[in-house]
């Protein structure tokens, strides 16, 4: 997982994830001076992170936007064949571009940013998990076994993006709330702070439900989670 240029002020970062060129753009001005480490935004289902954007929020260090695979400005690869986890892969090459970051999530972006916390509780310092598209998954249990092709499908079909393979095989990510248990005692054993996650999504499917009230989470807005965040170190 590499950075493939050195960006430009008027175009993303160029990471690369294998195949996957992806784009990491920067949303805040420089703040040079500021000793806030970076913030992390990841956007939901179908979304790209231009056209979200940084949603009224503040943030006093630098703010970064991710484009996941088939997403925005990033690679769409050939055939599909998406997970939460492949997506935890684009976050972990911004990480190795950004070092230690706080992260706010979006609806998918939410869930990958719970996955991500887990995977590299050294770099993520909080997460806020917002709704959005995407923030169900495909619920508990398995659904068909039947595989989707959304058209058009062949050799000579252009790439699009969103790519329509990520909305159909990421909106049927299984998301047991086990397993969401389980990540949250992976964060929460390596981190130093009280307050591991904040829920500031109204939408609580039961991967997220069953977060609610347990050690190391705190339900708040987005402001508060946000100024909680900057200010601990």
């Amino acid at each position: 997982m590499t950075r493939t240029d050195e960006g430009r002020a008027d175009g993303p970062i160029s990471l690369r994830h294998n195949r996957i060129e992806l784009a990491l753009h920067r949303l805040s001005p420089d703040k040079s001076t500021a000793q806030c480490r970076p913030l992390l935004l990841l956007h939901g289902l179908g979304e790209h992170t231009l056209d979200v954007g940084l949603m009224g929020m503040t943030w006093s260090g630098p703010i970064y936007g991710l484009d996941f695979t088939g997403h925005g400005a990033s690679t769409v690869p050939v055939g599909g064949g998406y997970t939460s986890e492949v997506l935890l892969g684009d976050v972990d090459a911004a990480l190795a571009e950004l070092g230690p970051v706080t992260i706010l999530g979006r609806g998918l972006g939410a869930y990958v940013a719970l996955i991500t916390a887990a995977a590299r509780p050294d770099l993520v310092h909080g997460a806020v998990l917002c709704d959005g598209p995407g923030i169900a998954g495909g619920g508990v249990q398995p659904g068909s076994p039947a595989l989707a092709y959304p058209p058009p499908w062949g050799v000579n079909a252009e790439a699009t993006s969103p790519d329509p393979f990520a909305l159909v095989e990421l909106s049927r990510d299984v998301r047991p709330p086990d397993y969401a248990q389980n990540l949250l005692r992976l964060a929460s054993d390596d981190s130093t702070l009280e307050r591991v996650f904040y829920i500031a999504a109204v939408a609580r499917p039961e991967w997220l439900a069953v977060l609610v009230n347990q050690p190391g989470v705190h339900v708040g807005t987005v402001e508060e989670a946000l100024d909680y965040y900057s200010t601990e170190a």
